[in-house]
């Protein structure tokens, strides 16, 4: 019996789909709810919560209570 299956279908099922994007991995979730993927930077805070690099300043105004001023 001939194969009637198309070229295209034939390769993919053989090799996986290459123009398929995979999906990213979770790694968790910080310490202002922000979910960390596989590959983010983050710190890890000294009571073991995670932070994302790019939450920093927002970490020290929401959580800490910083006050970011200009002198004059």
């Amino acid at each position: 019996m001939p194969n009637l299956e198309h070229p295209s279908i034939t390769q993919v099922n053989k090799t996986g789909n290459p123009n398929m994007v995979s999906q990213p991995v979770h790694f968790g979730v910080d310490a202002l709810d922000y979910e960390i993927l596989k590959g983010d930077k983050y710190i890890e805070l000294p009571n073991g919560e995670l932070l994302l690099e790019e939450n920093i300043e927002d970490y020290l105004i929401e959580v800490l209570g910083w006050v970011y001023k200009i002198a004059d």
